[in-house]
């Protein structure tokens, strides 16, 4: 074979033989209760956002209830409007719904952040569920130690099929997945029963979040937790709100790896509970800001 040649056959094997190397995706995970499901109304994006696909993956966990067969179905697919409350998967395709939440905007920002970095989003919240067990009511609780199926559980089938799809771009390679960073966004049922419930929210915030994180396997993965707002209507919905407040402000502050988004007490709301459409734009740009400054924090403090 004259070098030529073999030039020529090399340049062809180059183009033949896949990436020896799988793509890194940053995986960020998103987890709460209905205001990280999400009650943005899809029509009141602006066109190009309605119309957008993302470059941005995201894999959304299917909900359900405390006490169901452990759930957590998904496709990994690219971020787009549809994925607030209603959204809905059977583990071969997606349902959209007419709402989204932060992941629109927190993705958008973050890709703006690090634009050279692929950024995946891992998504299972449920509306209504406690960390506490006596919170539950008729939505769930997030309790590892509840008795049967709980929502820690549905978490951990979520994480479990997330990671079990090998390629997640559809590309023919293997993908490596990172975790990156948690955001969550949660706590108004714990502050609607008991003022006892909600003096113990800081404790089981903790306990939970070094779970997920364990989960995740990395102790000090970013933790951006959003502060609940007051509530909006009389009796209040959730009466030991300030507690719960200051459990997570305090959280925030005893954690080095963690940070507290206060924005929430200036959005505007489309029902007693839930913000609107601008909210949780805003929403979303807040968390990835709070993230992107404890991503850089820590690397700052390896240099």
């Amino acid at each position: 074979m004259t070098p030529k040649s073999h030039l020529l056959w090399l340049i062809v094997l180059t183009c033949l033989t896949p990436p020896l190397f799988a793509t890194d995706y940053h995986v960020y995970y998103l987890g709460g209760q209905s205001n990280m499901d999400g009650y943005g109304f899809v029509r009141e994006l602006d066109e190009e956002s309605q119309k957008m696909s993302s470059p941005v993956y995201i894999f959304h966990g299917n909900t359900s209830p405390d006490g169901a067969a452990v759930d957590g179905k998904g496709v990994w697919a690219r971020l787009q409007p549809g994925h607030g409350v209603g959204f809905q998967s059977d583990g071969n395709t997606n349902r959209y719904s007419d709402r989204f939440g932060v992941e629109l905007s927190f993705a958008q920002r973050l890709q703006k952040q690090f634009p050279e970095r692929k950024i995946a989003l891992i998504k299972y919240s449920r509306g209504g569920t406690s960390i506490a067990e006596g919170a539950a009511g008729n939505f769930g609780c997030w309790e590892p130690d509840f008795a049967g199926v709980n929502q820690y559980d549905h978490f951990l089938s979520t994480l479990r099929h997330a990671f079990a799809q090998r390629d997640i771009d559809g590309d023919g390679t293997d993908d490596r997945l990172i975790p990156a960073g948690i955001v969550w966004m949660q706590g108004e049922s714990d502050a609607h029963y008991t003022e006892e419930i909600a003096t113990k929210y800081h404790a089981n915030l903790t306990r939970l979040m070094n779970l997920i994180r364990a989960a995740l396997r990395q102790d000090d993965l970013p933790v951006v937790i959003g502060q609940i707002s007051y509530a909006q209507k009389e009796p209040p919905s959730w009466k030991h709100g300030e507690i719960v407040r200051a459990a997570q402000a305090q959280y925030a502050t005893t954690d080095t790896a963690a940070a507290l988004v206060t924005s929430t007490d200036h959005y505007g709301y489309s029902d007693p509970w839930h913000y609107n459409s601008a909210g949780y734009l805003d929403l979303g740009i807040q968390f990835a800001e709070a993230m992107n400054k404890l991503e850089q924090a820590q690397l700052k403090a390896t240099q």
